[in-house]
């Protein structure tokens, strides 16, 4: 151990030092000098490591209250990077791993540098002798925190846009792949966080009219040892090492901890062009993966106090999948992850979170618990009940699968919606292909959410694991040979339709049947009920070659191709008059859901289900998998008053899906709705078309096959 501060390191770190404070948690820095305190109840010691003109310099932290190590080191400057050596037993099947040769990122550390540069040294094992812990040092080749002053950024007025959940258009997207190949970003910006906050980037946004970015995982975080070992590492980002440090390597400044900044500054940009931030945050599982794996944070400071373990064994328990799960249901580890959340709301200024895998945070006894303390305590908390919290609801544990059980205020992935709106598109023989659970997902998800709203579901059609957009409509299969794992990861069951050719094709016909299914989705999704989520790119067309799992491809499989063809610029062109429509027109786009009946007396039918001919649909229709076309007439009664007690409305609709392989002739009701109907959009034109002449009520129209119509009422 270093006993004397190397040259240029503050003398009086050689001092009797002030036993500091035990809260906040974390590094908390001031010209005084730095407060640390480390919450590791199962150590005898806890060493703060400060790295100053190439030397290292330990300070105990001699203090303890309630579990938490803390100490005050006077003339610590910003800038200056430390980690943390704890001390303690060696007894790995009571889950202590503690071992002072391995360097430690403190879990509260604003600022994170550096990378795991070696598999095997930031293990706490001896690799020839695993009962014991190895004297090799790991400090060279781990990450390190960074004294940062998180609250001194100007944040120049910035306001929250506050966009209701009616208003909400998801945009699913990575910040570097979305600007690592932009033309319109410098190049010394394409990939980080100041490239997204460029006004290049911002326009692509504002233009399409989205009103939310929900951006794969920025906590900080390293390669899992597998991947690592090959060369990759995990491009989406859900191997989480630090829950308050943005992503070094996403900064374009590359000077250690001026990460904070840069990303704040890309919030203020998105706000100030009306642009949400959602955060896709992993709090239940880290970076450690299972028990042969590195000693990074968590495990070094006292494994069995931060993860689930099994009774009496020590043998971790893994509802997550990645090898360890994070125990939320401990009232230490739980302040840990609201602390987190709280931070990146009131310092960061992000507007919610998408929470993966969400039911691991709930389970208590190993089954998922309504009642759960990290449900409670999100749903007490002044600060988080203000912003939008999504649950992606399941787990790989027993019973993990829990779509519809989060409750309000949550909004949850529907991947119920998901699977309908494909297996109808591609349609087929089976009866899972009847279009009677459709009406369901065009309509909010009512069976899945009773008592809450349409906005509950967050309907996608796909997401960053899976196939993309056009892929769907391009392979019947998973081609992930470039992963490295032969093949065998990815999803099986993807519902996907090639059109007749595997892959891309010269076939102009069928490039022409693939583009019109494309627009076809698209419009469902966007004129479906719910909080609808476009993954970036799926706008324009983007492919990945059919892999739908691409988690270690950090290259140009993953990144967006902004080189479009002019099918891709028709396709985006489709992409922004669907949402201006959606924007513009509440009735589609429901905050509550359909009844079937008036919402008062001498009004139509808030929603009507009608067949071509313009007569009501039966049981038999929608349970028939030979129902190719559904029509849905809205009235445009909102089902909602305004402040003077009148009901609110707009424009009546019809939206008519035909998924057959020929045209179908659709009579357009009468009164109620109205007398006359001008084709709104067809996704059968190759461009949008709004300019279409009007048709009287009575009168036969042609819809084309495999297409979308959206008819408006147009009022004398």
């Amino acid at each position: 151990m270093t006993t004397e501060a190397p040259t240029g390191a503050p003398s009086s770190l050689a001092e009797v030092r002030p036993p500091g404070h035990a809260s906040p948690l974390g590094a908390t820095w001031s010209e005084a000098g730095l407060n640390l305190a480390v919450r590791a109840p199962s150590a005898e010691l806890v060493e703060a490591c400060l790295f100053v003109d190439g030397g290292e310099v330990r300070v105990p932290l001699e203090a303890r209250s309630h579990g938490v190590h803390h100490g005050f080191i006077p003339g610590v400057a910003l800038g200056t990077q430390y980690g943390l050596r704890a001390h303690g037993p060696w007894v790995p099947d009571h889950g202590l791993r503690f071992n002072p040769n391995k360097l430690l990122v403190d879990p509260y550390a604003r600022a994170i540098t550096g990378e795991v540069t070696s598999a095997d040294l930031p293990r706490p094992a001896d690799p020839q002798a695993p009962e014991r812990p190895d004297p090799r040092d790991s400090a060279p080749y781990v990450p390190r925190g960074v004294v940062v002053d998180a609250g001194s950024f100007d944040w120049g007025g910035d306001r929250r846009p506050h966009r209701s959940w009616g208003e909400t258009v998801v945009y699913e997207v990575h910040v570097k792949g979305f600007t690592k190949l932009h033309p319109g970003v410098p190049e010394e910006l394409r990939g980080t966080y100041a490239g997204f906050g460029h006004p290049a980037a911002i326009e692509h946004l504002t233009s399409l009219g989205v009103t939310a970015v929900e951006l794969l995982p920025v906590h900080h975080s390293v390669a899992e040892p597998a991947l690592a070992a090959r060369g990759t590492r995990n491009y989406w980002g859900y191997s989480t090492l630090g829950f308050f440090a943005p992503h070094a390597s996403y900064a374009a400044d590359r000077r250690p901890g001026a990460q904070v900044d840069e990303f704040k500054a890309m919030v203020r940009s998105l706000h100030a062009a009306g642009i949400e931030v959602i955060l896709d945050v992993v709090y239940n599982h880290t970076c450690e993966g299972g028990p042969d794996g590195p000693s990074l944070s968590f495990r070094g400071l006292g494994e069995k106090d931060f993860y689930k373990l099994a009774p009496h064994s020590g043998h971790y328990v893994d509802t997550t999948g990645c090898g360890n799960t994070l125990d939320v249901g401990d009232l230490d580890v739980l302040r840990l992850v609201m602390d987190s959340l709280r931070y990146w709301v009131t310092e960061m200024h992000v507007d919610g979170f998408r929470f993966d895998l969400a039911t691991a945070l709930t389970r208590e006894r190993m089954d998922f618990d309504e009642r759960s303390p990290f449900l409670a305590a999100v749903h007490q908390d002044p600060v988080l009940r203000t912003v939008k919290l999504i649950a992606e609801p399941w787990d790989v544990g027993p019973g993990g699968y829990r779509l519809g059980g989060f409750g309000s205020p949550w909004a949850e992935w529907n991947d119920a919606y998901r699977d309908d709106v494909r297996r109808f598109w591609r349609g087929g023989p089976s009866a899972k292909e009847a279009p009677a659970d459709l009406g369901w997902r065009l309509t909010g998800s009512q069976d899945v959410f009773p008592g809450r709203s349409p906005n509950a579901s967050v309907n996608f059609l796909t997401a960053h694991d899976g196939f993309t957009a056009r892929d769907l409509v391009s392979y019947d299969r998973k081609h992930n040979e470039a992963n490295g794992e032969d093949n065998r990861d990815g999803s099986d069951s993807n519902n996907s339709w090639n059109h007749g050719v595997e892959g891309e094709t010269d076939d102009r016909e069928i490039n022409h049947a693939r583009l019109r299914t494309g627009r076809a989705l698209m419009a469902t999704l966007l004129l479906s009920a719910g909080t609808p989520m476009v993954v970036a790119g799926d706008e324009m067309g983007r492919t990945q070659g059919g892999n739908n799992n691409t988690y270690n491809q950090d290259n140009e499989l993953s990144w967006i191709d902004w080189d479009l063809d002019d099918w891709q610029v028709d396709l985006l062109e489709w992409s922004r008059a669907l949402l201006n429509v959606r924007r513009h027109h509440p009735a589609l786009r429901q905050t509550e859901f359909f009844d079937g009946r008036p919402v008062a007396d001498g009004m139509p039918k808030d929603l009507e289900w009608l067949r071509p001919d313009g007569t009501p649909m039966t049981d038999e229709d929608w349970n028939s998998p030979d129902t190719d076309c559904l029509v849905m007439a809205l009235s445009g009664e909102l089902g909602v008053r305004d402040d003077a007690g009148h009901w609110l409305r707009d424009a009546a609709f019809l939206v008519v899906l035909n998924r057959g392989a020929g045209p179908v002739p659709v009579v357009l009701p009468e009164t109620p709705y109205g007398s006359a109907y001008r084709r709104l959009l067809d996704t059968d034109d190759r461009r949008p078309q709004t300019a279409s002449a009007t048709d009287r009520s009575g009168a036969t129209v042609r819809v084309a096959p495999r297409s979308v119509a959206l008819f408006r009422v147009e009022q004398p």
